[in-house]
């Protein structure tokens, strides 16, 4: 692989020439004929909720393989478009281009209402002695139960085309607005204008006092969009939890949980463990708080402070290298999958106004990927990296399987990058010296923190807003209060009174029509992942090829039963316990090696 790498920006031509070519047009418009004539063979095949067919079999084989053509080309060019949305907000054509998908995106939604009605009418038993039924089992076995959860045809083709105009549009609305606020940040060397995320990246800046001056300004710029985003977040989880009631879900929890391929009990008993845990994690945040000022709890700016010394400036060439290296190191095909993501630019991390905070990755044709970062000169980028190519090295696991078969929820979506993040941390930390060490267990605990407190604080605030929802609307400063209510239930005596009321107005998981609660699969990707890295390191060899058959496998079976392939029973605390242990060590040798 080249060392001479520069942050660089994602290839967009390798998919189409560009936005306005005839290539894309061409793809754009077979899509909406496709949806057309799926539409016409829905009719054609009677295709309701309720309606039972004497030739199910036939239908659901005939129906299942164009679905899931249709997805795939859907996918591509829905990616292709946020690729340019994701990097620059400002981009008329992109964002034009986005919109026109949208009926594409309602029309697709009412036919997946359609399909699963109607798949859930069937004799189950039936469609499962049929080769495509086989292959499609757990889509079948979820339909039965998604069909009991379903308004009339009528109400569900209104509310696809409602949501246009609702959730779908004020979650926009968050993201249109949120990355084009600028901030003035009044640093020592004079005031700055700067995008806003580029002022939260001060949040890892080394001078404490530009951490709070960042912090400050960003505060108060939040405040001057609260309204909007405050009347954004009422009509989405409005929408939500109406819509949860009229479809027979005890509550918008509920049907999450369902979402996710997991159970109350298993959420029970993650969050539970995790709640035990938070002692250990108060330890860390007062060590860190130690380091930085000598005493205390520590304040909300310094949650990001870098720590320790990093001898190495991080680069952009210099991470993709030590991430190739050790991927490697695990299994040839890892390596050089990470290679290829390099070599063919996969990969955006040039900061630039307009383009959207923090990383993602999202499958965009067959066995490819395209990952979204803002690449700082530290160790934290190097673990995001690894960890959105983790995302990836999913996604080539995925590589064979259906469009339907690849719907994998959020709990097991997070398991390969957390996992590809861990093997590059534990090397990192192989290669450190003592002060080196401080700053690799840092930002690893950092996220852990991130991943279990702070999580555990946007579940409390989330399940509290959806539950004063259900009577009025809230205002940003009742808002404002419940998330640091929710701060003050799971960071506790850790952080100081200078906590961050409007992280409900930071973070985009919220505005999500679609998904609610779209917190806690993240704490299960991570310590499922903790629990699979140390089954792996017992035996390294005889891991490798079930843990690639678990990857694939994710939209086959729910979260318990892969689990069980590794002898891990979920569904108790001693496993989340067990995995919390492991940061709790970290949490230990930090505070040993603070002092």
């Amino acid at each position: 692989m080249s060392t001479t790498l520069s942050a660089p920006q994602w290839d967009t031509q390798s998919i189409f020439p560009s936005l306005d070519s005839p290539q894309f047009g061409a793809a754009f418009e077979a899509i909406k004929t496709t949806l057309h004539a799926l539409e016409a063979d829905f009719d054609a095949a009677d295709v309701h909720g309720g309606r039972t067919s004497p030739q199910a079999q036939i239908v659901l084989e005939k129906l299942l393989t164009a679905w899931n053509q249709m997805e795939s080309d859907a996918r591509t060019v829905r990616g292709y478009i946020y690729q340019f949305v994701s990097t620059d907000a400002k981009n008329e054509l992109a964002q034009a281009k986005l919109s026109e998908m949208e009926p594409m995106f309602s029309q697709a939604a009412k036919l997946e209402h359609r399909l699963i009605a109607w798949v859930g009418a069937q004799d189950e038993a039936a469609l499962l002695n049929s080769p495509v039924g086989k292959e499609h089992a757990f889509f079948i076995k979820r339909c039965q139960t998604l069909a009991k959860h379903q308004m009339s045809p009528a109400e569900e083709a209104l509310t696809a085309d409602l949501t246009r105009t609702g959730s779908t549009a004020f979650s926009r609305l968050h993201g249109d607005v949120t990355s084009q606020i600028a901030v003035d940040v009044d640093l020592p060397n004079g005031v700055q204008t700067v995008p806003m995320p580029v002022c939260r990246a001060y949040a890892y800046d080394r001078n404490r006092s530009v951490r709070r001056l960042a912090y400050e300004a960003e505060l108060a710029r939040w405040k001057d969009y609260e309204v909007p985003l405050a009347a954004a977040m009422n009509a989405i989880k409005g929408e939500v939890g109406l819509l949860s009631s009229r479809r027979g879900w005890g509550s918008p929890l509920e049907a999450a949980v369902f979402d996710t391929n997991m159970d109350l009990a298993t959420l029970d008993a993650m969050l539970g463990a995790a709640r035990e845990a938070f002692p250990a994690f108060r330890k860390y945040l007062k060590a860190k708080a130690r380091a930085i000022n000598g005493e205390g709890s520590l304040d909300w700016y310094d949650l990001f402070a870098p720590v320790g010394e990093e001898t190495t400036e991080w680069q952009y060439d210099q991470g993709a290298a030590f991430v190739s290296k050790q991927f490697h190191s695990y299994s040839q095909r890892m390596g050089e999958f990470a290679d290829r993501s390099f070599r063919e630019n996969w990969i955006d991390a040039q900061p630039a106004a307009g383009k959207r905070d923090g990383a993602f990755c999202m499958g965009i044709r067959a066995d490819e990927s395209r990952i979204l970062m803002t690449w700082k000169p530290s160790f934290g980028s190097v673990s995001t990296l690894a960890h959105e190519l983790g995302h990836g090295y999913h996604n080539l696991c995925l590589h064979g399987r259906t469009e339907v078969q690849k719907e994998t929820p959020m709990t097991l979506a997070e398991t390969a990058s957390i996992f590809c993040e861990t093997i590059i941390s534990n090397a990192a930390m192989a290669e450190a010296n003592d002060a080196e060490k401080i700053s690799i267990l840092e930002q690893s605990l950092q996220r852990a923190t991130q991943t279990v407190v702070d999580i555990s604080s946007r579940f409390l605030f989330e399940q509290a807003v959806f539950e004063k929802r259900t009577s009025r609307a809230m205002s940003a400063n009742e808002l404002c209060d419940m998330m640091l209510w929710a701060q003050g239930q799971t960071y506790g005596d850790g952080l100081s009174e200078n906590r961050h009321p409007y992280m409900w107005a930071v973070k985009g998981h919220y505005y999500s029509g679609g998904r609610s609660y779209y917190n806690f699969p993240y704490m299960f990707g991570l310590l499922f992942s903790l629990g699979l890295y140390a089954i792996y390191k017992q035996d390294p060899e005889a891991f490798k090829g079930s843990y690639d058959d678990l990857l694939s496998s994710t939209g086959l079976a729910d979260a318990p039963t892969l689990a069980r392939r590794f002898n891990i029973d979920i569904t108790t605390s001693k496993f989340w316990e067990n995995s919390l242990a492991m940061i709790e060590a970290d949490v230990n040798e930090f505070d040993r090696l603070v002092g």
